[in-house]
């Protein structure tokens, strides 16, 4: 079978036998646009097509992320397309997730209805499984455009991040940390109080990072809404810019999300493996950024409490974490808090699915290796949401309810609020309600000049005082049954976590 080599270009779809130029209902494909996804496209009848998916640029184990166009189609003209070379078995598909699709005259994307979409194993195609849907273009002068997930560009995330850069905020501050192989911007926002920039006192960091895989485009999503509630005027946001320092980089691989790959860089790296020795030419972005946060680390002014990778997954539902072990029982129980906090705050994130892990397989993720070489009070994790939907308990059932973009961003809203409730937890945070009807809030900082361990002392003493707090307490307790749970020798659960954490 012939290899399928970059993207197909206005390629017109015409019967082995017909010559000349196309006619009306000879259909147009075309994935040679940024993001674009589509290696061939394979005439079976007028009605079915089938549809190879261009591996990732230089690695040909990748094939899930698709999106490209048609156009020259006839009204009420019905056809069945079949994606036939899916890297991947399970899926989604197998749950009621559906291609997603607009139209030039309908630009929102829309879900195909699910009941016209069929995840099969073919036996025309060397028993692969293959993805067949049925679709009737219904306007012949528009143009419709299919995708895996709702696309997000790197030139959407440019023009995002130039449209706060000209809401000229004081608490908001746009930077260049490096340029990518192909030259594309590395964008870091940092999000604070600008007096937080400038003082003695020691300054708490939260790090995000989104899209190190490039067909994950819900991460993108998810930190864009992260973003829009950090710089609102929503009364916790600015208790937030108070007394946090929020640093952003929304798209680690934007020349694999230019390209339209679904987990590599333009060199056919999967970035989310090279984190433990990133080279400065091959991985810049990881190179730049890691770098970054271990100068954080070692400097007296900063001290990072949180590294989050936002990421998306292609088989389970809702959003949920995945977390570090470590053999230090009061570390492990710290860092389960968070994500029972986000749970209470966010209807779609799942404690079920949330898990941690000392695989081998993750040894090159972000969220292991910085476990690994941070600061030992840094929380590190994956958050992934579903590509798909979320359940949430309606009566006596659950019902799956697809996640739309406002959805995604939601989540990334919730984790943001998520951070006022742990930081008043451990009781850097105080608040009460003023006469205005908003927030009085003091921190509980701790001056630079004092020394890393002293700071470590002062901690650990403030947690001893937050620890007197019930919830604090119940929740050191759960997380405690989390831990023997992680910890357990049932090899079932082990089954369990060993397909769940697969990909991260």
């Amino acid at each position: 079978e012939e290899p399928v080599v970059g993207n197909v270009n206005k390629f017109a779809v015409v019967p082995p036998s017909y010559t000349g130029r196309p006619k009306k209902g000879h259909l147009i494909f075309d994935a040679c646009f940024e993001s674009g996804n589509l290696g061939r496209v394979d005439y079976i009848t007028e009605y079915e097509y089938d549809l190879f998916i261009r591996p990732d640029t230089c690695n040909p184990r990748f094939r899930v992320w698709f999106n490209f166009t048609v156009e020259n189609v006839k009204a009420d003209q019905r056809v069945v397309f079949n994606v036939v070379n899916f890297s991947k078995t399970k899926s989604l598909y197998r749950d009621g997730m559906s291609p997603m699709v607009k139209s030039s005259s309908r630009p929102k994307w829309v879900r195909v209805p699910n009941k016209h979409v069929y995840y099969y194993r073919c036996p025309d195609h060397r028993k692969n499984y293959v993805m067949s849907f049925a679709f009737c273009f219904d306007r012949d002068t528009d143009v419709y455009q299919f995708a895996y997930c709702y696309p997000y560009s790197y030139t959407r995330l440019q023009n995002y991040l130039d449209q706060l850069e000209k809401k000229h905020l004081d608490y908001l501050q746009r930077d260049l940390l490096c340029l990518s192989v192909q030259q594309r911007r590395l964008d870091i926002l940092t999000i604070t109080n600008p007096v937080n920039l400038d003082t003695e006192e020691r300054q708490k960091v939260v790090f995000v990072t989104a899209r190190v895989h490039p067909g994950e485009t819900p991460s993108s999503l998810v930190c864009q809404g992260f973003i829009d509630f950090l710089i609102s005027n929503h009364p916790v946001a600015k208790v937030l810019r108070d007394h946090i320092v929020f640093k952003v980089v929304p798209m680690l691989n934007p020349d694999g999300v230019y390209l339209g790959n679904y987990r590599c860089s333009l060199m056919g790296f999967d970035l989310n493996r090279h984190w433990q020795e990133p080279s400065p030419w091959a991985h810049p972005t990881l190179y730049a950024t890691k770098n970054l946060l271990i100068e954080m680390d070692t400097n007296e002014k900063t001290e990072v409490d949180f590294y989050i990778d936002v990421h998306a997954h292609s088989t389970l539902m809702n959003g949920f974490m995945y977390g570090n072990i470590y053999e230090d029982m009061g570390r492990f129980e710290r860092q389960a808090v968070f994500p029972k906090l986000l749970c209470a705050n966010a209807d779609d994130f799942s404690l079920g699915n949330t898990a941690f892990n000392r695989d081998s397989v993750k040894a090159g993720t972000g969220r292991r290796t910085l476990g690994g070489v941070l600061d030992e009070n840094t929380h590190c994790y994956t958050l992934e949401v579903s590509f798909y939907s979320y359940l949430t308990n309606s009566g006596t059932s659950a019902v799956a309810l697809p996640y739309t973009e406002e959805g995604y961003m939601k989540l990334g809203r919730n984790m943001a609020r998520t951070f006022l409730d742990y930081y008043k937890l451990s009781g850097f945070i105080s608040t009460k309600p003023n006469s205005g009807g908003g927030v009085n809030a003091k921190s509980h900082r701790t001056s630079a000049k004092d020394t890393k361990s002293n700071h470590s002392q002062q901690r650990s003493a403030s947690d001893s005082m937050s620890r007197g707090d019930d919830r604090y307490d119940r929740m050191m307790r759960e997380s405690r049954v989390i831990y023997d749970k992680t910890q357990t020798d049932n090899p079932a659960i082990r089954m369990r976590d060993k397909d769940n954490y697969r990909r991260n």
